[in-house]
């Protein structure tokens, strides 16, 4: 929602504190205020400043643009009338900030009440008159039938507990939970948030201990927390959204993505129906044959290792099959190893029998046709798929590797294998929280660049390595606290000396020498997670590497054409063990069950303008254009992910996400 003049708001608690405050900044913004307070004076007060603020706006409007309200937020009578007197002077309700709260007058450890006068008012103000007054607001914003925003006033002693007032802290957490299980309104346009904010210098703020506000930072800026009001009410995508405010950490949404995950719960029939796949009205004709690339020759030489053959389309559909019309193709480094035969067991010959395979691990395109039993998948429907054959401008693939995204971009393309193992990888092998710190090496590559920014979405101080000065830019334009560009500075001395107490989680992809350096990096109880040891490349979906043996005396390093051969980590386990460290190896593969719901995250994250997805800008047209494709990525000039568009004619009739 704009904030812009001729807007009403209704703000309760509005005659001191956060209430006030924020009624003086909606009234700069031109906006309407009621101004709902158990104090006359104080409200009388501030209504004549909103109304000065006002008078920049507007003139000679026949009815007064803030107006205060004496009222009793738990009296349900007071609450009704204050209601509806604001809707009789502004004709309907915009936005409501429910603030008013106290704090519980008598220590909880000193009670002896029946709770009447202490305990029992301080849940009544803080919890149950929020209650009232977000239900009379939704009920007005629904007759309306007008898009509305209420800002319930949470606090950070809801999230965490404080110790000093208990009832406070649970009225508050009520508060936060109460707002976030009202997400489903926006269905409605009816966006419902909670603020939560650590210690702002107000009254019920000056009561606090001055050494236990010094530990916490010092009191939270009241700019701060009308800023992230105003972020809530402007953000058409936040609804049951939790923004924590301290001066420690700034502006940050509360739970992170990864604690959300934990307690979510998808059916198994959601993951086809996903929210993000709506089927496209495309005339697709179906050809007699299609084009593809295949591996001919086992070489490491992806140009003389492969061709372009034709080859009829087989209809009808195999059941439980689907037809996918191509659009995007990925690039990936090791497209060179699946053509040399490395990804399949046994010796040359045996592997050379199989001769010649579908080349390409992973594209996106639109579902051309289905076979019979596939009753969950529509023709039209935009789909992304990682299998052995994605260079082609057909694929026939079983259902159940089909994952329906929003668009078939170039830009889905790079969060497949890249994004995937980023996002899984730092939930399931990191166990990642918020306020820890991470390491992630060889960060300006495809799947670096995910855990970078999934890492600071998450709350964590990161930490990144690259070569270079245009990719340490990147780096930083992506959010990363240190970038180790180690081109000129030595990493392992600035680890040494700015992060001597080392990394929570450290996201490792090189291998040999800097493995050595991690391992030495991580912290107690800190994690390390391997997701493959090429330099500086891609990881891709099917690099095969070794995982931590039981003697845990080597891992697996990658020699070009020589292929994989062990290192030698000589006590590995004693490091670990006495830190209580886990070195965690991560194969994407087999976390194929948790595919479509962290696809699904990571296209919200980037449709809603929280992720950046590189995609280089060389454009590779048609499916000749493959193997310069993969000379292109393998000579060090790529930025960002390298696709190849195999059907540009296709492509331009799909609108970006």
């Amino acid at each position: 929602m704009e904030l812009k003049p001729g807007l009403s708001a209704f703000v309760t608690g509005g005659a001191s504190g956060i209430g006030k405050a924020l009624s003086l900044a909606l009234g700069e913004k031109g906006i309407f205020v009621t101004i709902v307070d158990f104090s006359e004076d104080r409200g009388t007060e501030v209504a004549s400043l909103v109304e000065k603020e006002n008078a920049k706006f507007h003139s000679n409007l026949g009815f007064p643009p803030a107006i205060f309200i004496r009222c009793d937020v738990t009296n349900t009578r007071d609450i009704a009338a204050a209601f509806e007197k604001h809707v009789a002077t502004y004709g309907g309700l915009d936005i409501c900030i429910n603030s008013a709260g106290i704090g519980n007058p008598i220590p909880f450890h000193k009670d002896q009440t029946d709770g009447t006068r202490s305990w029992r008012l301080t849940i009544d103000v803080n919890l149950n008159a929020i209650i009232d007054c977000t239900r009379r607001a939704i009920g007005i914003m629904q007759a309306m039938k007008k898009p509305g925003v209420i800002i319930n006033m949470g606090s950070s002693s809801g999230l965490y507990p404080m110790y000093m007032d208990p009832i406070y802290s649970g009225s508050k957490g009520g508060v936060v939970l109460f707002t976030r299980s009202l997400a489903p309104y926006k269905r409605q346009g009816i966006r419902v948030n909670v603020l939560c904010p650590e210690f702002v210098e107000t009254d019920m703020g000056s009561k606090v201990d001055p050494k236990f506000i010094g530990w916490m930072g010092g009191f939270v800026p009241m700019k701060m927390v009308v800023k992230g009001a105003f972020e809530l009410i402007s953000d058409e995508s936040k609804a049951g959204s939790c923004l924590w405010i301290t001066n420690r950490r700034g502006l940050e949404y509360w739970p992170t993505p990864t604690e959300e995950a934990k307690y979510l719960v998808r059916s198994s029939s959601s993951r086809k129906r996903s929210s993000v796949s709506t089927p496209l009205n495309l005339n697709i004709q179906l050809p007699q044959s299609f084009e593809k690339i295949v591996v001919h020759t086992l070489t490491h030489d992806f140009r003389n290792a492969t061709g372009k053959v034709r080859s009829p389309l087989r209809l009808p559909i195999k059941p439980n099959h689907v037809l996918l019309k191509i659009v995007y193709a990925g690039v990936n480094a090791s497209d060179v190893n699946f053509s040399s035969g490395r990804y399949f067991s046994g010796n040359t010959n045996t592997v050379g029998s199989r001769l010649p395979f579908d080349a390409g691990f992973e594209a996106v395109g639109i579902i051309a046709a289905v076979g019979d039993c596939v009753s969950d998948l529509k023709v039209g429907t935009p789909a992304a798929i990682m299998v052995f054959g994605s260079y082609a401008e057909y694929s026939m693939v079983h259902s159940k590797h089909i994952l329906p995204v929003a668009r078939p971009d170039p830009e889905v393309v790079a969060m497949l294998t890249s994004g995937l193992t980023a996002s899984i990888a730092l939930e399931k092998a990191g166990q990642m929280e918020s306020g820890q710190k991470v390491f992630v090496t060889a960060a300006a590559g495809g799947t670096g660049q995910f855990a970078v920014q999934l890492a600071k979405l998450a709350g964590n101080t990161v930490v990144a390595t690259c070569g270079g000065e245009t990719k340490a830019q990147l780096l930083k334009d992506l959010g990363v606290d240190r970038v180790i560009n180690y081109k000129v500075e030595d990493i392992k001395s600035v680890l040494k000396k700015e992060f001597p107490k080392g990394f929570d989680i450290i996201y490792e992809s090189v291998g040999g020498d800097m493995f050595n350096l991690c391992l030495n990096a991580l912290a107690v109880y800190g994690r390390l997670i391997v997701i493959g040891m090429i330099s500086q490349l891609f990881l891709d979906l099917f690099i095969l590497f070794g995982l931590l043996p039981i003697n845990g005396s080597f891992l697996f390093q990658y020699q070009g054409e020589k292929g994989w051969k062990p290192s030698n980590y000589t006590g590995l386990c004693e490091k670990i063990l006495a830190k209580s460290q886990t070195v965690a190896g991560f194969f994407l593969v087999q976390y194929a069950h948790l595919w479509q719901q962290h696809l699904d995250r990571l296209i919200n994250l980037y449709s809603t303008g929280k992720l950046k997805v590189s995609v280089d800008p060389k454009r590779f047209i048609g499916l000749d254009s493959v193997a310069d494709a993969v000379e292109y990525l393998h000579s060090g000039k790529s930025v960002g992910k390298v696709v190849v568009c195999v059907d540009p004619t296709f492509s331009q009739q799909m609108a970006k996400l």
